[in-house]
């Protein structure tokens, strides 16, 4: 049954914290937002995630970036600094959801 005009999202007011990258933790982080969450995006300063040039088919463009960055905001963060650290910390205080799919121990090396 197709969504009724005025109906709510089933997550609207669910805050998620994406802190993936390349497809599994990024495929995850736009399915939550179709469904309404509030999707904000971690992305590492100076060229963000890797994704956005993946295969660039025309004019610098990734369709796989175009996809998978849907019903998100994006914020440059450096995680390896305790500036970056503690903003990131605080958005993940006031989250619902953390997506991460960095290698083992790489949160718990940043304190998180």
């Amino acid at each position: 049954m197709p969504d009724q005009p005025g109906t709510p999202a089933a997550l609207a007011g669910v805050r998620v914290v994406e802190m993936g990258q390349l497809i599994a933790g990024p495929f995850c982080g736009k399915t939550l937002g179709e469904f309404g969450a509030d999707v904000i995006k971690i992305e590492a300063p100076g060229g963000g995630d890797p994704l956005r040039n993946w295969r660039l088919i025309k004019e610098g463009t990734s369709v796989w970036w175009q996809v998978q960055s849907r019903n998100k905001r994006s914020l440059a963060l450096d995680l390896r600094q305790k500036e970056g650290q503690d903003i990131a910390r605080k958005l993940i205080a006031e989250a619902d959801v953390l997506i991460e799919n960095f290698r083992p121990g790489t949160m718990e090396a940043w304190g998180m």
